[in-house]
């Protein structure tokens, strides 16, 4: 039997945005249930890169968070820009507006997520890591209501083994994805309801993260 679960507003991914989102909804209407669904182990395994915060959105939000983040938060001091080559890199004496980043911090976001996690769960929100939305399920009027959780004890050919547990359902008047790029329940729902009708292919980046140690003096300190 599958087991369900009722909120009014499920959110798929426990990363910045889907985060931000349930916080600012328990601020907004702290008698509404929320909950956050995170196919990772635990919120951050899957938030593995660096990024340049600008603090402005989060200040709004959070306006102890400068205060109280205990993650890194290093203030960008300077803007470097360079045209690289086969042979060599040449450094432009401009740097593009949109580059600057003069009052942004440098952060981690796998430490940032967490943090954001349990300020959502102070306010009531429940945080489910280890929970990956499989899939949307309809109801009889062909509209999404909830997702399915992923089923675990599958044997050969995808059937139920000896040790198959359904997925459980959670139940929502309103489901809000944040799955980031390519999510697998979006790419169902843009091709369920033509989504991608009329608009612009999405475009995706991939990006590559290099850790330098570095000798001893060569680090700024702030």
């Amino acid at each position: 039997m599958t087991d369900v679960m009722g909120y009014d507003v499920v959110i798929v991914g426990a990363g910045p945005a889907g985060l931000a989102a349930a916080i600012a909804l328990k601020q907004l209407e702290p008698d509404k249930s929320v909950c956050v669904l995170e196919k990772g182990a635990s919120v951050g395994a899957h938030s593995i890169s660096g990024a340049v915060l600008e603090p402005g959105p989060l200040e709004t939000l959070l306006p102890h968070w400068r205060r109280d983040y205990p993650g890194m938060k290093v203030p960008a001091l300077r803007d470097e820009f360079f045209f690289m080559t086969r042979s060599g890199a040449t450094r432009f004496p401009l740097v593009p507006r949109q580059m600057h980043n003069a009052g942004n911090f440098i952060i981690s976001l796998g430490q940032l997520t967490p943090w954001l996690a349990g300020e959502a769960e102070g306010l009531g929100v429940d945080v489910f890591p280890g929970f990956a939305a499989a899939s949307p399920v309809f109801d009889e009027g062909g509209r999404r209501q909830r997702c399915a959780h992923r089923r675990y004890g599958r044997a050969q050919r995808w059937h139920a083994g000896a040790h198959y547990t359904p997925g459980a359902e959670v139940h929502a008047k309103v489901t809000l994805l944040a799955e980031g790029c390519r999510g697998s329940i979006a790419k169902v729902l843009i091709q369920r309801f033509n989504l991608a009708q009329g608009h612009n292919p999405q475009t995706f980046g991939l990006g590559f993260k290099e850790l330098w140690q570095l000798p001893a003096g060569r680090v700024e300190r702030v």
